[in-house]
């Protein structure tokens, strides 16, 4: 019996994970998982099948080639930026290992069914690191190759998997005999903070904008963790999702970048909060800035560069900073805690 064609996603109970499960099931394609964590029901319900496992395990992934033909690879599976910070060699492990466990799957799958596997990362603005506040305020919108000395050990870990990534798909084995051994079509997007109505903040750094919304909307006190002044770049979730369907879908001719910036919006923290109080009357919020978590933000990009992104495959985010809250935001967040009852 023949292996079935598919759709691979790690890290698929993530924030992204389910953004991208919704759309590829709705245009028909068929998506196995890979994740540490079962699926919610109602996302489990619209996959070929889920392997339970991680993605440190070769016995997982074997199984995973024995069963399918796998043609493309989202690897969203991460130890996210905060975590990594109190446990780096885990950090560096599921991160860099992990990463290089999947490209070599991906290579090999190339070479089993004779073309390039599409090889999707998710990168981050974490790469980055400006070495003061002065020279933040003067780099305006950063573009990809500017800065890339990052202070965490997210973002070491991210930067060194995107050179993993641009090896696999454009040095592999260079010095084999014959023509090109590349089989992975590496693509990967730097993205900025990510906002979702659908999920709860899950422990990165940028995660103070939707941490103050979502405690706004149950009616719960929220201690913001950054100085009002603080600027980065973020992006409402349905748009980081079209984004990734675009670049996958761009023709490689097109491409200029393995690693492309995109952005949307760049609030300041003060302005989150000014938007969260208009929109939430009785919100409780206040300033409690964690100095160590501070610095770090301090290190990234008031916005960035993606003018390569739009011209390239077309980036274009429909949100804004004023109607992703209008439109995506409020909307959705209302609706999921109304049968929540606020706090006293």
């Amino acid at each position: 019996m023949s292996r079935v064609a598919t759709t691979l996603i790690t890290g698929s109970s993530g924030e992204i994970g389910h953004g991208l499960i919704e759309r590829l099931a709705a245009a028909g394609t068929p998506v196995i998982t890979l994740d540490l964590n079962p699926l919610a029901a109602e996302l489990a319900r619209k996959v070929r099948k889920e392997f339970t496992g991680s993605i440190l395990d070769g016995p997982t992934l074997e199984r995973i080639t024995a069963e399918y033909e796998v043609d493309r690879v989202f690897h969203l599976a991460a130890l996210l930026s905060t975590r990594s910070e109190f446990a780096p060699v885990l950090a560096h492990r599921v991160n860099v290992e992990g990463t290089l466990n999947l490209l070599e799957f991906a290579q090999k799958e190339g070479e089993s069914h004779g073309r390039r596997v599409t090889f999707f990362y998710p990168s981050s603005i974490a790469a980055y690191g400006l070495p003061s506040l002065a020279v933040k305020a003067s780099a305006g919108r950063v573009a990809e190759d500017a800065f890339n000395v990052p202070t965490t050990m997210y973002g070491a870990n991210k930067l060194a998997c995107e050179h993993l990534g641009r090896y696999y798909a454009l040095h592999y084995k260079q010095l084999s005999a014959g023509p090109s051994a590349c089989h992975v079509d590496f693509r990967g997007l730097r993205f900025p903070g990510l906002i979702s109505a659908a999920t709860l903040p899950s422990g990165g750094t940028s995660d103070y904008a939707p941490e103050m919304i979502h405690a706004a909307a149950k009616g719960e006190r929220y201690d913001c963790f950054v100085r009002p002044d603080t600027r980065i770049p973020f992006m409402a979730m349905p748009d980081a999702v079209e984004a990734i369907l675009r670049l996958v879908a761009a023709p490689a001719a097109s491409l200029t970048h393995t690693v492309y910036n995109v952005g949307a919006f760049a609030p300041s923290a003060g302005e989150v909060e000014a938007a969260v109080r208009a929109a939430f009357l009785a919100a409780d919020i206040s300033t409690a800035v964690d100095e160590r978590r501070q610095g770090i933000l301090d290190t990234w990009p008031a916005d960035v560069d993606d003018g390569a992104a739009r011209a390239d495959w077309g980036h274009a985010p429909r949100h804004d900073f004023a109607s992703a809250f209008r439109d995506y935001l409020l909307p959705r967040i209302r609706e999921r805690y109304a049968a929540t009852p606020p706090r006293p």
